[in-house]
């Protein structure tokens, strides 16, 4: 087999041929070879492991084709900088530093007095990140610093401020009127009053304990004590009102808003308006604020040279919290709930917060003394995972360490240290890079898209085509069930092949132990298992003495492939790889003495395909008009063949006249251009062309229909890759075209909804809850022609 081997930027590509079980350090010699980095400045990667020297191919799963990586270790020389260049380093950070770029050294700032604000003062403070108003305390006032962050404008509402009647939220009544202020226009607010080079150092109410944060002037507003009459309430008043943009019909957070219209029903007022929201200052329109009787007065400041006694006092006297959205809705924010939620996993307690530590995945709390072992301290690193969601670090294979062996690979025997037995660099051991899902393993007949004729180089590419899966077994099949394909390869001296017609011969009566392929025959083949599988696709009951069909072409189908190695017995072999000839029925099976002298089962099959069999003149011309004439190799098999291959040792095999085997020579190109037929056209029936047209994906088989000219093969494929479902990966089965024109099967839509995901999840186009999941009944039947038993075993 063949692996490319790639350097880690990607400007060099290199395909290798290796084997199974060739060492990690017998591969290193190569990489030497072909790149000319020394053995022990390589590293080499494959799919995020590192691969060691005491390991093989085999131990890592390394498939054809496959890609590793191959990264130079530096030199110890360049991992360490000389003194004069730390200096320089060091040098530069200092500067940086000071300029602001670096972390900047913590700098205890000049306490100072405001015009407007006092410490101890209970204000509403706005958090840049929501753009929500909150309830807040003075507790400093200092200078702003000259190389410190810009102040961040937030954009005002137009409007004036209402004048109405006001009521008062302390327990103390109403204001006196000299202590109520008129408001103004907002944005005339902040420009009368500016209070520049002044921050305020202020605590959040609800979170007393948390440090304080400081804001501008433009932030910081006196606390709102006045609400509203609902009928004072005029259009272009702007208020403070409670709002959630992510559930309009419950409680929010407190927002300027412009009132836009008004609503007054008989039960439930209602009030919509626009505000600005999110760290982006988001504006909002058209929102309907339900909450009509708490509606406060944003309140003007007023200078402290200004202030009367009362309103000193006034602006230092506690309020009670105004109702926001819950935190937890779990326990409704109550403190003395124990709550799992938003609270200690394990004991569910509120208590000590300082003690609480989250997970950086979960972001589940836990109290340090809860786990298991408890913690002494809050640990000092910068990430921190609960038992739950730490991965184990004897799971983790690190760099330079051992694989850990499967039980499955232990027993194999060529981890016997006794085995030196290679496997060969050829295609036989390989595994499969793709498997074919378009039909179930257990699907009888053709196989959609897979033309008679299609001839492929290797078994391997047979698996994955879908046409005869078993990479070794002549017969593929099921002892309860029947048989779907069989090879033809010429295996066993038995078998009589007539084109149309052959006699096979059952598998078993051989020793393979030793992990042998095949061997002489040495004991009586029994109609059992893979033979007796054979025997179920005869229209006849099942008979342990032979049966002969009643109606032989009422019998189960079996697909037939011929094998190259077949040409020595038979004319009707492929000269390269493997060839599908279509759809065969077993018309008797019987047992017989062999010549080997053993008994062996056979079966006649005769062929009953429409298509023209692949040695006729017809079928050879169906061949050159499909584009089958040429032999599908392996991805990147051409390009390892050139690599292979000396230049010296090229130019003097392309001197050779024969050469020395049958398969290069059928893949060898022609030297002189050859004029290729031109490939059959692709010809839709008339039902077929009527459910194209009343189908809703128009765009899509216009789309498709631009394949037509290059074949049914190549049209089939685009009608496959261009109709697959985006969940399961496979061809949409019971087809839902949504409003935004994608389709998915039925049952993936209906695991969607199951999981709360109302969006296409192609578009995320908002589909709705009560989304009408009717399967398109055109684009079913379009693929139920293309496509005939694809639906097999799908639900």
């Amino acid at each position: 087999m063949y692996v490319k081997v790639r350097t880690v930027d990607g400007k060099t590509n290199v395909t290798v041929t290796i084997s199974k079980i060739t060492s990690v350090r017998e591969f290193k010699d190569v990489v030497e070879q072909k790149f000319g980095i020394k053995r022990e400045k390589q590293r080499l990667f494959y799919r995020g492991k590192q691969l060691e020297d005491e390991y093989k191919m085999f131990d890592y799963d390394i498939k054809l084709n496959d890609v590793i990586q191959v990264m130079v270790k530096p030199d110890p020389e360049t991992l360490s900088l000389p003194s004069a260049t730390t200096a320089e380093t060091a040098g530069l950070m200092t500067a940086d530093k000071s300029s602001g770029g670096g972390v900047p050294e913590s700098k205890e700032k000049l306490s100072c007095s405001s015009k407007y604000y006092k410490v101890g003062d209970l204000v509403d403070v706005r958090k840049i990140s929501s753009g929500a108003w909150f309830e807040g305390k003075i507790v400093g006032i200092v200078k702003r610093d000259e190389c410190g962050s810009e102040t961040v404008k937030w954009p005002t509402l137009p409007g004036r401020a209402c004048s109405g009647n006001l009521e008062a939220v302390n327990a103390d009544g109403k204001i006196p009127d000299s202590e109520v202020i008129k408001n103004t226009d907002n944005r005339n607010m902040i420009e009368n009053t500016e209070d520049g080079g002044i921050l305020y150092q202020v605590v959040f109410e609800e979170n007393e304990g948390d440090p304080a944060v400081e804001v501008n002037f433009e932030h910081v507003r006196p606390r709102a004590r006045h609400k509203y009459n609902f009928c004072d309430l005029k259009i272009n008043d702007v208020v403070m009102a409670n709002y959630n943009f992510d559930n309009p019909q419950g409680r929010g957070y407190w927002y300027d808003v412009r009132i836009t219209a008004i609503n007054k029903r008989r039960r439930d007022n209602e009030i919509i308006g626009c505000l600005y929201a999110g760290r982006d200052a988001v504006l909002l329109e058209n929102c309907k604020i339900i909450f009509c009787d708490d509606i406060l007065k944003i309140e003007k400041p007023i200078s402290i040279a200004d202030r009367s006694s009362e309103y000193d006092k006034l602006m230092q006297m506690e309020t009670p919290l105004r109702q926001i959205a819950l935190n937890c809705p779990g326990c409704h924010d109550n403190p003395h709930i124990r709550c799992r939620e938003c609270s200690c996993y394990v004991c569910g307690g509120k208590d000590d917060p300082a003690l609480q530590i989250l997970c950086d995945e979960c972001n589940t709390a836990y109290h340090i003394r809860c786990l298991d072992p408890p913690l002494e301290d809050i640990p000092d690193s910068d990430e921190w995972y609960c038992p739950d969601c730490k991965n184990d670090e004897n799971e983790i294979v690190k760099a330079g360490e051992k694989l850990k062996e499967s039980k499955k690979k232990a027993k194999l025997q060529s981890k016997n240290a006794k085995c030196t037995r290679d496997w060969g660099k050829g295609m036989a051991c390989v595994g499969r890079t793709k498997e074919c899902t378009l039909v179930q393993r257990n699907h009888y007949g053709p196989v959609p898209g897979v033309e008679v004729g299609t001839s492929w180089l290797y078994r391997v590419q047979v698996s994955e085509s879908g046409v005869h899966r078993p990479h070794v077994a002549g017969i593929h099949g099921r002892e309860s069930d029947g048989a779907y394909s069989i090879v033809l390869s010429g295996g066993y001296e038995d078998d009589v092949d007539n084109g149309d017609e052959f006699l096979y011969t059952g598998s078993g009566g051989r020793d393979l132990s030793g992990n042998k392929r095949t061997a002489d025959q040495s004991s009586n083949q029994t109609l059992t298992r893979l033979n007796k599988a054979l025997a179920l696709n005869c229209n006849a009951k099942l008979n342990s003495k032979g049966a002969k069909a009643k109606n032989w072409k009422d019998g189960k189908p079996v697909r037939v492939v011929r094998n190259y190695k077949l040409k020595k017995y038979s004319k009707y072999a492929p000269d390269v790889g493997n060839r599908y000839d279509g759809i065969y029925k077993v018309v008797e099976y019987y047992p017989e003495r062999g010549k080997s002298g053993f008994i062996v089962w056979r079966y006649r099959l005769r062929r009953d395909d429409d298509s023209p069999a692949p040695w006729t003149a017809e079928g050879k011309r169906f061949i050159k008009l499909h584009g089958l004439d040429k032999t599908e190799v392996p991805d990147g098999y051409l390009e390892a063949k050139e690599e292979k291959l000396e230049p010296e040792e090229q130019e003097s095999k392309e001197q050779k006249t024969k050469p020395k085997k049958r398969l290069h020579e059928a893949l060898k190109q022609p030297s002189s251009p050859v004029k290729r037929p031109k490939i059959v056209e692709f010809k839709l029936d008339r039902s077929l062309k009527k459910l194209i047209e009343q189908d809703v994906n128009t765009k899509l088989w216009d789309s498709c229909s631009q394949y037509l000219k290059d074949g049914k093969q190549t049209y089939i494929a685009k009608v496959a890759e261009t109709f697959m479902c985006i969940c399961c990966q496979e061809l949409v089965h019971k087809p839902v075209t949504t409003i935004c024109k994608h389709n998915f099967c039925k049952n993936c839509l209906q695991r969607s909804f199951a999981a709360s995901v109302y969006t296409c999840p192609c578009c995320r186009c908002d589909l709705g809850r009560k989304c009408n999941m009717a399967v398109n009944e055109s684009l079913s039947a379009i693929l139920h022609q293309l496509f005939p038993g694809y639906e097999d075993g799908r639900q």
